[in-house]
């Protein structure tokens, strides 16, 4: 299979009810191209989002922004005095920021933000496409920039997809030896965001590029939508990131204001009595009667009765694990003073 990529060049700068379509057109048109049927064209979300006009308005504070733009709190960190959110965002996808934006944002000065539902998006824009060209079916993809757990960098995806099968199921198949395939599923829309990337690049004013060569994957429905690449619920095994999980077991949830009251984790290395400290905060956040004393290495604990002594302890002992240290507990089992040696693990 031959595949071509070709970038669209000479798009103005996008503006709140612009005619993308014809602003695409005119763009392959200067590109030495005219749409067929199955092609794709994969269109940054940011010129989707300058269409339609979803800025946030110019005196709104940023961290309000994305909260709202928010669904939950999936990890966050600080750095350099700055909280930085992955989330999953009212658009979709688990992002940085839930994908709220100031970069490439032409002369405008405010924050833009995802559709609301990038897969109507994309399915109006697959309609106006073919109404205005006459070329029918095509495919399109509403691409976005994320970065990925378990990798460096950042890669183009499928924001929002139309007239596209968005994943390649070849379970029930087999491999070149023959053996049954069982769980492999290819993310097609995915592959076709970064694959139109290589040639439409971000600082390059470069919002489009034209795929050609896929038409076996070009539906005549507008399909299932980029969204059917999201996964949520219980196969969602990610939901929380390892520290945020730990916290949010003992009732701190990321993103919530006790999170922001016991303190959040920095990116950079931090020392031990700062995170022993955080520890402290989330274990003991909604527990009163319980007093600690902090030493250089150890902890001693002390309540009202053993029982309120052995709920502090415990929580302390998971608290301290969730910031990379380790416990080893002193004490009788029904005194109402324990020691809580701190290590590195």
């Amino acid at each position: 299979m031959a595949l071509t990529l070709t970038p669209l060049p000479g798009m103005p700068e996008v503006r709140a009810g612009a005619d993308l379509a014809s602003l695409l057109l005119a763009a392959a048109n200067r590109a030495g191209v005219r749409l067929a049927a199955g092609d794709v064209l994969v269109v940054s979300s940011k010129v989707v989002s300058k269409a339609l006009g979803l800025w946030a308005p110019s005196h709104a504070d940023r961290d309000d922004v994305i909260a709202a733009q928010t669904r939950h709190v999936v990890a966050e960190r600080t750095a350099r005095g700055r909280t930085t959110r992955i989330v999953h965002s009212v658009a979709g996808p688990v992002m940085a920021a839930a994908g709220v934006d100031a970069s490439n944002t032409g002369d405008g000065d405010g924050l833009l933000l995802l559709p609301a539902d990038p897969d109507a998006a994309a399915r109006d824009l697959r309609a106006a496409l073919s109404a205005a060209s006459g070329v029918a079916p095509l495919g399109v993809v509403l691409s976005d920039t994320a970065g990925r757990p378990w990798r460096s960098g950042q890669t183009d995806f499928a924001l929002g997809a139309a007239g596209l099968e968005v994943l390649d199921d070849l379970r029930g198949g087999a491999d070149a030896d023959g053996r049954p395939l069982t769980v492999t599923t290819r993310a097609l829309a995915d592959e076709l965001a970064t694959a139109a990337d290589l040639v439409k690049g971000k600082a390059d004013a470069l919002p489009a590029a034209l795929v050609r060569g896929v038409g076996a994957w070009v539906t005549d429905t507008d399909g299932p939508g980029a969204a059917a690449l999201v996964r949520t619920g219980r196969e969602d095994w990610f939901d929380h990131g390892r520290a945020e999980a730990v916290r949010a077991s003992l009732g701190v949830e990321p993103g919530s204001a006790a999170s922001a009251e016991c303190g959040i984790a920095a990116v950079h290395p931090e020392p031990v009595s700062e995170r022993v400290a955080r520890a402290v905060r989330v274990a003991l956040h909604d527990l009163p009667g319980v007093g600690v004393d902090a030493g250089r290495d150890d902890l001693r604990v002390t309540a009202e009765d053993a029982y309120l002594l052995g709920r502090a302890v415990a929580r302390l002992e998971v608290a301290v694990w969730g910031e990379g240290l380790s416990v080893r507990v002193q004490g009788p089992p029904m005194g109402v003073e324990a020691v809580v040696e701190i290590r590195e693990r």
